[in-house]
């Protein structure tokens, strides 16, 4: 069970924030088809390890931007400007998909993209970048963004300044999915953004209003798999003999 300290609200534990650090530092390699291979590394890191950073570096890494307001307590003419954003990935066939999605609450209407190759948390970003490209195309003022994963949530809180500063490397390395992040930065020089996590998968009975609209950008994100598909990752046969 996990045991590291755990902030009062609204941020990332130390543990989880510097496994997404990681993740964000190191270039993607795909293992096992239907689990990620970084991933697998970041689930079995130890919990504490800090991935060879000093204390005050550690510390560094939270950034604590401003954070946007709980949709519930945006004031209705706002809330025009509320997206939820989501992403999944998956194999179909032989194949990985990946797929973005976006929900806006107020106009109760979903738009999504997808693309080959890429994984869950690249579809992420491919979501935020869908959400922007809905703000910039109706003239929006501003955007309220809520997302679920704490690496989106925490980079846009504060993280973006500091790779554009750095020239996108961290110890002389490419940050990970650099062109996404580069191509979200200078967009939100440009448009005022306010981003809130949002926790997934809350049980109905704890469920308000944002967790409702959380779970239909988690649903439109879904990769749908024709029944071929199926019987081909299950049987590893197209026709019995």
């Amino acid at each position: 069970m996990f045991k590291g300290k755990v902030p009062s609200i609204q941020y990332a534990t130390d543990a989880t924030w510097s496994k997404w650090i990681a993740l964000i530092t190191q270039h993607a390699h795909v293992g096992n088809p239907n689990r990620p291979g970084i991933l697998e590394i970041i689930t079995n890191w130890p919990e504490g390890e800090n991935f060879g950073l000093t204390d005050e570096e550690e510390q560094e890494q939270v950034t604590r931007a401003e954070a946007g307001p709980p949709y519930n307590q945006l004031p209705a003419e706002e809330t025009r400007y509320a997206l939820f954003t989501d992403g999944s990935c998956r194999i179909v066939g032989m194949n990985r998909k990946w797929k973005a999605a976006v929900w806006s609450p107020r106009g109760q209407v979903a738009q999504a993209t997808e693309g080959e190759g890429g994984s869950s948390q690249l579809a992420e970003l491919k979501a935020v970048q869908l959400a922007l490209d809905i703000a910039e195309r109706e003239k929006w003022p501003k955007l309220y963004l809520y997302t679920d994963p704490w690496m989106v949530a925490n980079t846009l809180w504060g993280w973006l300044d500091r790779w554009k500063k750095a020239n996108w490397q961290r110890r002389g390395k490419p940050i990970w999915a650099a062109d996404e992040w580069k191509d979200i930065a200078t967009r939100v020089e440009k448009l005022p953004v306010k981003v809130r996590h949002v926790d997934a998968h809350v049980p109905k009975s704890r469920a308000n209003e944002e967790h409702q609209n959380n779970e239909q950008v988690d649903q439109a994100a879904k990769i749908e798999v024709p029944k071929i598909d199926l019987d081909w990752q299950h049987k590893g046969e197209l026709f019995p003999a």
